[in-house]
């Protein structure tokens, strides 16, 4: 059952995103650069994040650990409240797949563990180019299997919501494929939280299209940037899922929200993801109107992120009356 709405809609809202849009417009879009840059931007990022003080002051504590099951690996940042969490948010953030790291969400998952009492396990999966995208859904499937695992006596009986944008988007979709293999994990998770996902590795038709009216990715550039993270690959192979989850049978995964903006070119992945998901379970598809790629970053969206709240808080709910 697919639930579709338009949001963001108001006078002020639409003003902020349109003086957005015009700072941006002069920019160059994004493409994924040389590995020597990605390195500088990885580095400038972490600088960046040094003095962020925002989750001391809220009296949440981050704690980085290596997880792992069986004899696999993978290492995660967990964000605890001040009290006990009523329900655990397993986080995967954007950056292309080839930068970023957990600390780059922390406004976003500060605001779900005030408003919905939340824990965040934010995995740090491996980057490329010097890991796979395989390897990288591989990192988050250890994380995901280790955090549902009953015997997780941190997060033992607590519902359990996915998170992801962008490239997160993109492997928390393929993650939650991989949980059908453990059908009594994946029904632990009781929802999922899309923003602007990439579901298509061959780009859909939004994304072979995009002009200079889509913010903020170079849509056609991301056909090539997307055969140079699937080398040796061809169109076929690259629509197999996981890879591209667009394609798989979906039966079997949880009730979500997808998010994506009017001006983002990745709009049409989103918009057919959200109609196949919808045959098979609930899912409430929001188009921002006039919004970039990216648009919860910039400062802009707030009526989105506080429904995304709202969001999370009735699946909490649900849970409970289950």
């Amino acid at each position: 059952m697919l639930n579709r709405q338009i949001v963001g809609g108001t006078d002020h809202e639409l003003a902020q995103m349109r003086r957005l849009n015009k700072v941006l417009a002069r920019l160059p879009r994004f493409r994924i650069p040389h590995k020597l840059v990605l390195r500088s931007i990885q580095g400038l990022l972490k600088l960046s994040q040094l003095r962020n003080s925002k989750l001391v002051r809220h009296g949440v504590r981050a704690e980085r650990k290596i997880v792992g099951v069986e004899d696999a690996k993978a290492s995660v940042r967990i964000l605890y409240p001040k009290g006990a969490p009523k329900v655990v948010v397993l986080d995967i953030h954007g950056g292309g797949w080839v930068i970023g790291n957990p600390s780059m969400n922390d406004a976003l998952n500060l605001g779900l563990i005030t408003a919905c009492e939340a824990a965040v396990v934010s995995i740090d999966y491996r980057l490329a180019p010097g890991a796979s995208l395989e390897e990288q859904i591989q990192d988050c499937l250890i994380a995901a299997r280790w955090l549902l695992d009953p015997c997780n006596p941190t997060f033992r009986g607590l519902p359990v919501i996915v998170v992801g944008e962008s490239a997160g988007a993109h492997l928390c979709a393929a993650c939650l494929l991989g949980l059908k293999a453990w059908p009594e994990l994946l029904r632990r998770i009781q929802g999922a939280v899309l923003y602007y996902g990439v579901y298509d590795l061959t780009g859909t038709p939004s994304v072979h299209a995009a002009g200079p009216d889509t913010l903020v990715l170079d849509g056609p550039g991301m056909v090539n940037a997307l055969r140079r993270l699937t080398p040796g690959l061809s169109d076929e192979q690259r629509r197999t899922p996981p890879l591209s989850p667009l394609y798989a049978d979906l039966n079997g995964l949880p009730p979500a929200l997808l998010i994506v903006g009017e001006r983002d070119p990745l709009l049409d992945d989103t918009l057919q993801m959200a109609t196949r998901w919808g045959e098979v379970a609930a899912v409430d598809l929001w188009v921002v109107r006039e919004a970039p790629h990216g648009f919860v970053h910039f400062g802009v969206g707030q009526t989105v992120i506080e429904g995304v709240w709202r969001w999370v808080l009735s699946r909490q709910k649900n849970c409970r009356n289950e």
